[in-house]
C-alpha cells in the first residue's frame, strides 16, 4: 500500500440505488476528476474553493457516462487531509462500475480497506481510538452502541488518558534527566508527586476497564438463551417477543432440535435472543445434538430465561434444575409460562410453593406470563430495560484491543508503584515508565506499528 497514491471506491453500499457516490483521496484527485467532469457552467475544479459542490456530467472520452455532483473538499481541510472529490452519481451498478473503471484508466488506485480513515490518521485528522470509533459507528445496531461510537469518535477515550499521559511524560523527561547527574546524586523528580499521579492514572485506568464488560456487551448485543423443557413455551415466547413467527411451535416435544437466533433492541440496547432445544434426556439421536447445543448456548449466553409450564413440571423440579444451572457471571429469569391455562388460585400456590422452596434467591426475578397476553410480553421487555445500568455521561470500552493495552498499562502503573514505595534507582524507575507510556500511546496512536494498523483498519469496509 503506497500513501503517496491517489485512491478511488465506493463509498456508499454496493448495490442498486437511487443515488451512489464514489470517493478519490490524493495529490492528483482534483486533476483525475477533472479529465471526466464537464461542469454546466463551464467552472474549473482546480480553482474552486474547498467545500464546493458542482452540476456537470461524467465523461470517458466524448461518451456521457452520468449527469452528477461533484465535491470538492482541498486539503488539510479534508476528512483525510488530502486533496478529496466526491462524485454523486445515480445509483446504478453499471454506471458506479464504469465511473470507477474510468478513474483508475486515469490513474487512481482502487483503495485497501478503511485506507481513507488511515489516511486521516495518518495525517492527524484523527487518533487512533477515533478511527476505530467510525467503523464502531457504521456497524452500530442500537442506540447505546451509537452513543459509544460518537462518544469515541469525538475524543472519550482519547481525552480520559490525554492528560495523564501528558503529565507522566513530563515526570519522565525529569527521571530521563536525573539519569544524566546520577554521579551527583540529585532529585529533579518530586516522588511525592510523581506517586499522587500514578494513582490518579490508576484509578482511571481501572475505571476504565471495568466499564469493559458493559460496553463490549453493547457493542456486540447481549446474549439471551431461552431454556427449559420441551413444550414450556420457548418458541412461542420468543416469536411473542419478536412479534413475529420466527421460531415454528407444535405440541410436539423436541421440535426445536437446533437454535434460532434475532435480536431485538430493548431501551436503546441490542439482545440476542436464543431459542434453544428442550432440555432432556433423548434417545433421539438428532435432538440429542440440539440439547448439546443448547448447554453451549447457555455457556456464553449473558442472561438466561428458565421458562416453565407449570402444569407439567413441579416446583420441586424446578428448584433442582435452576441450582444447578446457576452462573455466577449470568442474569437468571424464572418464566412461568401458559398461566392462562392454569388459574389465579394453582399460580398462587406455585409461586408459594417456589418460595418455601427458596428458588427466588437463585434468580434476578419470577415473572408470570402468558404469551398471548401482549402486557405480560411488554412486562418482560421493561424487565430487560433495567437489567443493564450504564452512565451514558461516562466514557466506556467497548474495544477489544483497547482492553488489552489498559490491562498492560495497568501493570505497569503497579510497577511505578512499587518503584517509588521501594525507592528503586531512577534507571528502574524510568523503564517502568516508559513501559507505561508505551501502552497508553498504543491506544491514540502515539506509539503504533504497521502490525497494529494492519490489524486495525483490514476490518473496515473498503470507501471508508
Amino acid at each position: 500500500m503506497n500513501i503517496n497514491d491517489t485512491i478511488v471506491a465506493l463509498s456508499t453500499a454496493p448495490g442498486a440505488a437511487a443515488i451512489a457516490v464514489v470517493r478519490l483521496s490524493g495529490d492528483r484527485a482534483i486533476a483525475i476528476a477533472q479529465h471526466t467532469f464537464r461542469s454546466r457552467f463551464g467552472k474549473k475544479l482546480a480553482i474552486q474553493r474547498t467545500h464546493q459542490v458542482l452540476l456537470g456530467d461524467f465523461y470517458h472520452q466524448d461518451a456521457l457516462i452520468d449527469e452528477v455532483l461533484v465535491s470538492v473538499f482541498k486539503n488539510p481541510n479534508s476528512y483525510t487531509g488530502e486533496d478529496v472529490v466526491e462524485i454523486s452519481c445515480h445509483g446504478s451498478v453499471y454506471v458506479q462500475q464504469r465511473i470507477l473503471k474510468v478513474l483508475q484508466e486515469l490513474g487512481a488506485r482502487l483503495a485497501a480497506p478503511g485506507e481513507f480513515t488511515l489516511r486521516a490518521f495518518l495525517n492527524k485528522k484523527m487518533d487512533l481510538a477515533q478511527a476505530e470509533a467510525v467503523a464502531d459507528l457504521i456497524s452500530a445496531e442500537s442506540e447505546a452502541a451509537h452513543h459509544i461510537a460518537v462518544q469515541h469518535l469525538r475524543g472519550g477515550i482519547s481525552n480520559s488518558l490525554g492528560d495523564l499521559r501528558e503529565r507522566l511524560l513530563s515526570f519522565a523527561s525529569l527521571i530521563e534527566l536525573e539519569l544524566d547527574f546520577s554521579e551527583e546524586d540529585v532529585a529533579f523528580a518530586d516522588r511525592t508527586q510523581l506517586r499522587a499521579l500514578v494513582d490518579d492514572i490508576r484509578d482511571a485506568l481501572k475505571r476504565l476497564l471495568d466499564s469493559f464488560e458493559t460496553g463490549n456487551a453493547i457493542k456486540h448485543g447481549i446474549p439471551v438463551a431461552l431454556i427449559g423443557k420441551p413444550n414450556a413455551g420457548k418458541s412461542s415466547l420468543l416469536n411473542a417477543l419478536l412479534d413475529e413467527e420466527k421460531a415454528l411451535v407444535s405440541d410436539i416435544a423436541g421440535t426445536t432440535r437446533d437454535s434460532i437466533e434475532d435480536t431485538l433492541s430493548i431501551g436503546g440496547i441490542q439482545y440476542r435472543f436464543i431459542d434453544t432445544a428442550g432440555l432432556r434426556k433423548t434417545t433421539d439421536v438428532v435432538e440429542a445434538m440440539g440439547v448439546e447445543r443448547t448447554q453451549e448456548k447457555m455457556d456464553k449466553a449473558a442472561i438466561l430465561m428458565y421458562v416453565v409450564d407449570p402444569s407439567n413440571q413441579t416446583a420441586e423440579e424446578v428448584a433442582q434444575v435452576l441450582k444447578d444451572i446457576k452462573r455466577n457471571d449470568a442474569t437468571l429469569l424464572l418464566i412461568i409460562n401458559k398461566i392462562d391455562l392454569l388459574g389465579k388460585e394453582a399460580l398462587r400456590a406455585y409461586r408459594v410453593e417456589l418460595k418455601k422452596l427458596k428458588v427466588n434467591t437463585v434468580v434476578y426475578d419470577t415473572i408470570a406470563i402468558s404469551t398471548k397476553n401482549k402486557a405480560d410480553i411488554q412486562q418482560i421487555k421493561a424487565r430487560f430495560a433495567g437489567l443493564l445500568q450504564w452512565n451514558s455521561g461516562s466514557a466506556l470500552v467497548s474495544n477489544q484491543r483497547h482492553w488489552a493495552a489498559l490491562q498492560a498499562a495497568m501493570g505497569g502503573v503497579v510497577e511505578v508503584i512499587g518503584g517509588i514505595d521501594e525507592n528503586r534507582s531512577s534507571d528502574l524507575l524510568a523503564i517502568d515508565i516508559r513501559q507505561t507510556l508505551h501502552e497508553l500511546g498504543t491506544i491514540t496512536g502515539e506509539v503504533t506499528t504497521d502490525d497494529i494498523l494492519g490489524n486495525i483498519f483490514a476490518n473496515f469496509c473498503i470507501g471508508k
